[in-house]
């Protein structure tokens, strides 16, 4: 199993949840008007310098899932350019 974390700017919110549904039906906890600077885009900060935010998906699949919702990211990447997506895998040892 992984732990599929996805930080992405809630400008593209639409874009990826779509690309989630179609990639997998995967259930997911969602956060929104996350904070974060990177190092490859503008700071999301929700003052009145840096109005924008982010948003978190976080998706417990099986390996074959989680390899699908990964290049479903790296479609979105080069769909979207500098607008703002990363993923993360992470394997998952134990659920309760």
């Amino acid at each position: 199993m992984k732990m599929i974390m996805i930080v992405y700017s809630e400008a593209v919110d639409e874009e990826a949840m779509a690309m989630l549904k179609t990639k997998v039906q995967a259930e997911y906890t969602k956060w929104t008007g996350v904070l974060g600077w990177g190092q490859h885009s503008e700071p999301h900060l929700l003052t009145h310098v840096w109005p924008k935010a982010n948003n978190i998906l976080m998706i417990c699949v099986e390996d074959q899932k989680a390899g699908a919702i990964m290049d479903g990211v790296r479609e979105l990447r080069q769909t979207l350019g500098n607008e703002g997506v990363k993923a993360f895998s992470m394997p998952v040892d134990d659920i309760t």
